[in-house]
């Protein structure tokens, strides 16, 4: 009976080394996966800082440009200039700032590309935005989402024909942020990439990152109309 006992014994013993083995070996899974995390953590921090460091130049040489365009009205500019500079400087270092704070700064935005554009010239711009909304005091949206699709339509559209259009709509609804830009384009002449592509490229990368799962961008010609359309759900699914 003894060597039944002793192999009971050493079938436990070696039941609870395997156990201590595993309870450490998932600890230190536990800790890389976390440091893992962590790494992932700090590296998508860098990529949104790095993205953040070279769209706010970009955006200020278009903004400089369209003012050097219509130097006349740079007085009504400039105000429309400090707006966004404020915006850009101060609010973009945060991660997230609120519709309100997007919405307005998209305003001033359009009113700084307006001064290019012939008196004449049809720019309609919509405002569909419900400010008894839970979310437009909240920040629940990264800054500077709407500046790829509205560069694109005063950038692509075709000022040379009669029948000419920007239109810009902006909404806020239950909880989604929404805009769409549509313009006339020249079928004659292709949609030109920029030099680096890079608008686009940033456009997509913020949104992978920041609102993961939470977005939809799409873009179609539809004859000589092109239409993009962004949407953002600002409340966790």
């Amino acid at each position: 009976m003894n060597w039944k006992y002793i192999l009971i014994l050493l079938l436990l013993t070696c039941c609870v080394v395997f156990l201590l083995r595993l309870y450490r070996l998932q600890k230190k899974y536990d800790s890389l996966k976390k440091a893992n995390q962590n790494l992932e953590k700090r590296i998508e921090i860098a990529q949104i800082k790095d993205i953040e460091s070279k769209l706010n130049p970009h955006l200020f040489k278009n903004i400089l440009n369209s003012i050097q365009s219509h130097i006349y009205q740079s007085y009504y500019t400039i105000d429309k200039l400090s707006n966004v500079l404020d915006y850009v400087l101060y609010e973009t270092n945060s991660r997230y700032v609120t519709p309100k704070q997007e919405i307005a700064f998209i305003q001033s935005f359009i009113d700084i590309n307006r001064v290019k554009l012939n008196p004449l010239f049809e720019l309609r711009v919509k405002l569909k935005v419900d400010e008894a909304d839970v979310y437009y005091n909240k920040k629940v949206i990264a800054p500077l989402m709407s500046v790829d699709l509205i560069e694109n339509a005063f950038k692509h559209a075709d000022f040379q024909r009669s029948d000419a259009y920007i239109s810009i709509t902006i909404s806020l609804s239950k909880g989604v942020f929404s805009i769409i830009t549509s313009n006339k384009v020249s079928l004659k002449i292709p949609l030109k990439k920029s030099k680096s592509g890079f608008g686009g490229n940033s456009l997509i990368k913020r949104l992978e990152t920041l609102h993961h799962g939470k977005f939809k961008l799409e873009k179609s010609l539809n004859e000589d109309n092109f239409i993009a359309h962004l949407s953002i759900k600002l409340y966790d699914q």
